[in-house]
């Protein structure tokens, strides 16, 4: 059976976690198994980063950084209720609760968010190709909303919208993961309104909550593009996004975002991202399936009479763009 056609987005993130996530990140730019970074700016090695990313030509977004490390903006330099009373972010969970809470000031997420693209510019020397959010941050209650406005005044018109369909059936994910998946997954549908009427514009299709780390292979990848390609007419074309962590593990103490590096960044599941992405078998699974690697721009390039890569829909996944 004829399948629709997939242009596909591979974003590696936290670019500038550490010189060694880095260093893995570029190889697999290198192999034409990512095509899209998206950026830390407030990482251990955010400059080294950007020279990688200048030097190579790599298509470079801003990851929104929220909840990781230390601010750029003036959080920093005073109190606020983005931070603790370590003077860094709140963490993954801690920044969620405090959103639900009420307890973050949304004026101040605008300045951080603000601080973060303006240090990219100077970074770069350019704005972002997109940007999109560390954690998910971007997509919470509230911080949408904020964060659509602040692309929208600096023209950033392409973010992510992670809503992976059928991710609450993936049984191989551990039971915390699959819980955190689905409220993300809740959060981004809730975010399609303030992104749609803020401009922005997304890929058809996202996966990459379901393939993360140690359950990341060409099976699976292959699976989750199917999943979201269920119900498109043969001969459509889709647009996707496959987000990606791969890199050499970080090494304690070098990395991290002024804490030091986590777990997930020291795990052996980013070396094993690295290897599914770079290996043969993945690329020739895809190819199987008509799917065609590219970056963002190649997307707005691609789809003459169009300025955007994708209509904003209520249902980007189930009312796919046309070429």
């Amino acid at each position: 059976m004829a399948r629709p056609r997939v242009r596909l987005v591979v974003t590696a993130d936290d670019f500038g976690y550490c010189p060694r996530r880095d260093e893995g990140i570029v190889e697999a730019f290198l192999a034409g198994a990512v095509t899209s970074v998206s950026l830390l700016v407030n990482g251990a090695a955010t400059e080294s980063a950007a020279e990688l990313a200048r030097r190579h030509s790599i298509p470079t977004g801003l990851h929104a950084n929220l909840s990781e490390g230390r601010p750029v903006g003036p959080a920093r330099r005073s109190a606020s209720s983005l931070i603790g009373p370590e003077g860094f972010f709140l963490g993954k969970m801690g920044f969620r609760e405090a959103v639900a809470a009420g307890d973050v000031a949304l004026p101040q997420v605008r300045e951080e968010l603000e601080a973060q693209l303006n240090c990219f510019r100077e970074l770069l020397g350019r704005a972002p190709t997109h940007v999109d959010g560390h954690q998910h941050v971007h997509v919470l209650p509230g911080v949408c909303q904020v964060f659509a406005e602040a692309l929208q005044a600096y023209g950033v018109r392409f973010t992510r919208l992670p809503l992976e369909r059928g991710v609450g059936c993936c049984t191989w994910l551990e039971a915390p993961a699959r819980a955190f998946a689905c409220a993300v997954e809740r959060d981004a549908r809730a975010a399609v309104g303030p992104f749609s009427r803020h401009g922005l514009r997304w890929t058809d299709a996202f996966v990459g909550l379901s393939t993360c780390g140690r359950h990341m292979s060409a099976h699976r990848v292959s699976g989750a593009l199917a999943r979201v390609l269920e119900g498109t007419l043969a001969g459509h074309t889709l647009t996707a996004e496959l987000m990606a962590h791969p890199g050499y593990p970080s090494v304690p103490p070098t990395g991290g975002c002024g804490e030091g590096p986590d777990a997930f960044s020291c795990s052996w599941e980013r070396l094993h991202e690295l290897r599914v992405l770079t290996a043969p078998t993945l690329r020739a699974r895809l190819a199987q399936d008509g799917v065609q690697l590219c970056a963002l721009d190649d997307l707005e390039s691609k789809r003459p009479g169009e300025d955007v890569p994708c209509e904003a829909t209520l249902e980007p996944f189930l009312e796919p763009s046309l070429p």
